[in-house]
């Protein structure tokens, strides 16, 4: 089937385009008022592209603009002849001698740059559709970034003066005022949200471990603690386990029965309350998982924004970070690195794009287990690239007691009575915190339950489960 729309020219104005490239020739301000509108590519006509690009090189030389250094850079680059020579600037300038409205005429090049981007897109989109592959999400997944990767190139923003800022947080109407009060997403544990402000919108926040000192517990008690005591919509994506596995974990901790008496069975009727309170609670939560095995950098995001666009997202959490997969492939540890790198990136644009704080879990290197005391450092984390760079706030979680016997601490401690030993204490570390301070809060790990709390606000010790026993 032809479509009679497809065989006219895409839309563009050549007008308009010949009016920017007048102005930067007779005005050497010009190029500073339209450089974050325009890239030499948003031009229709490819010679006056040439022209723009002539004048950005310039500029970023920090030479003069006018009719003869374009030319003389035009021919430097082989190109003054193919755009007409000086005969074509000469005649823009006869027709257009004036700089009054660049912006103006630069905003109608770059919208219709961006109509002509759409059309591209569409196109591979259907493309997509006529191939038919089996992996339908994939589709979906690229024609949402085909969309994204044209909407993020459409950089309309420019300085907002104070007032102007001021004066619409005073307009904003009371549904939005509600929204603003979830500025900043409590984790839930006092000691944390007090150090930190709670997870404000737009962080990426780091939270690093070796394997089994519980980071997967940790962010889902930050899931559970912000969908029920803050209301707020929580996408957790799992790399590793299961949804029905973190489900029963939830369950486990909310409960206060744990997960290995869950799935056999036989718990006393208190127990069998316990569990049915706990799943009414959870269930009243918006905790969203995803549990894809493989995912890729460009799946999550496009899940992310049907799910924000459907129910609204205050908070998405990654577990974990080094088993996601980019949209390219990487070869190689130096690319490992790289790749890593990317995806940390690409986490903290979601982050800024979404307007809410990701929590991505990462695993921490050996290099902790050969030093004494085993304290995480910025260094510990694996293929880290750019993630401590990209990252807002980096957590460290680290349980001596799982490096260090009763027998061996007390050896080590002899001045501390034996009741000292940190069974169940997890130290959670903030060693960055872009926006505030650094520091050092306690949390008891009940591993019965494999969950996090408050170190004060607990009872007494007989909570704690027996040494021994697995997450």
């Amino acid at each position: 089937m032809t479509l009679p729309f497809l065989e006219r020219l895409p839309p563009h104005d050549v007008e308009a385009e010949e009016a920017v490239i007048a102005a930067l020739l007779v005005d050497p301000e010009a190029i500073s008022k339209v450089s974050s509108i325009l890239k030499s590519p948003d031009f229709f006509r490819e010679k006056n592209g040439w022209i723009y690009e002539a004048a950005n090189e310039l500029w970023e030389r920090d030479e003069s603009i006018n009719q003869i250094t374009i030319a003389h850079e035009l021919d430097r680059r082989e190109r003054l002849e193919e755009v007409g020579g000086q005969s074509y600037l000469g005649d823009i300038i006869r027709q257009l001698p004036t700089s009054v409205g660049v912006e103006f005429y630069a905003q109608i090049v770059k919208r219709d740059s961006t109509y002509r981007g759409l059309i591209n897109a569409a196109t591979g989109i259907l493309q997509l559709a006529y191939e038919a592959p089996a992996d339908l999400e994939s589709v979906f997944s690229r024609s949402e970034e085909l969309l994204q990767r044209l909407r993020g190139g459409e950089n309309f923003r420019d300085f907002v003066h104070i007032g102007q800022i001021l004066q619409a947080y005073l307009d904003e109407d009371a549904e939005a005022a509600e929204r603003r009060e979830l500025a900043a997403v409590e984790a839930g544990f006092s000691d944390l949200d007090h150090l930190l402000g709670g997870l404000k919108r737009e962080d990426l926040v780091i939270v690093g471990a070796r394997p089994s000192v519980g980071k997967s517990s940790f962010a889902l008690g930050i899931a559970r603690n912000a969908a029920i005591n803050q209301g707020a919509n929580v996408a957790f994506f799992s790399l590793e386990m299961s949804a029905e596995q973190l489900a029963v974990r939830l369950l486990a901790a909310e409960s206060g029965v744990d997960s290995t008496r869950l799935r056999l069975g036989g718990q006393t009727e208190l127990e069998e309350r316990r569990i049915i309170r706990a799943t009414g609670e959870l269930a009243g939560a918006n905790i969203w998982f995803d549990d894809s095995p493989t995912l890729t950098v460009a799946e999550l995001r496009s899940k992310v924004r049907r799910l924000a666009s459907s129910h609204g997202v205050d908070l998405v959490v990654v577990d974990y970070l080094q088993l996601m997969q980019s949209d390219t492939s990487w070869n190689g540890r130096e690319n490992r690195v790289q790749e890593i790198s990317y995806i940390s990136r690409t986490l903290k644009g979601l982050a800024r794009e979404l307007n809410v704080p990701v929590i991505a879990l990462a695993q921490l290197s050996r290099a902790i287990e050969q030093r004494h005391p085993r304290i995480p450092m910025l260094s510990d984390l694996r293929d880290s690239g750019s993630i401590e760079q990209d990252a807002d706030v980096v957590i460290f979680l680290s349980r001596e007691e799982l490096y260090t016997s009763r027998e061996q601490w007390m050896a080590e401690h002899p001045e501390m009575p034996e009741t000292a030993y940190p069974q169940g204490v997890a130290q959670v570390i903030v060693a960055k915190h872009r926006n505030g301070p650094t520091g050092t809060v306690d949390l008891r790990f009940r591993q019965r339950l494999a969950k996090f709390e408050d170190w004060v606000l607990q009872g007494e010790d007989e909570d704690l489960p027996p040494e021994g026993i697995d997450q």
